[in-house]
């Protein structure tokens, strides 16, 4: 299961969104608008940058839309 911190009006996590929905990739959201989880990002990535995503299977963490969609499209989700 991937993990992805975002904000829901930040246009880079929609589009991040938009792609898994379109392709059928599951993902948890976790909103950073709620304080702990904002603190749960910072403490993961040490900034509070969205989106992020968190990969546990394989153990990969990113930043940046464009990346994680690569990797979403080359992981085969």
């Amino acid at each position: 299961m991937y993990i992805l911190y975002y904000k829901p009006t930040c246009p880079y996590c929609i589009r991040v969104v938009d792609f898994a929905e379109e392709q059928g990739i599951k993902l948890e959201l976790k909103d950073i608008n709620e304080p702990a989880l904002r603190e749960e990002l910072i403490e993961k990535g040490g900034k509070a940058q969205v989106p992020y995503l968190v990969d546990h299977e394989a153990g990969k963490e990113m930043y940046e839309s464009a990346d994680i969609i690569g990797y979403l499209t080359l992981s085969g989700a």
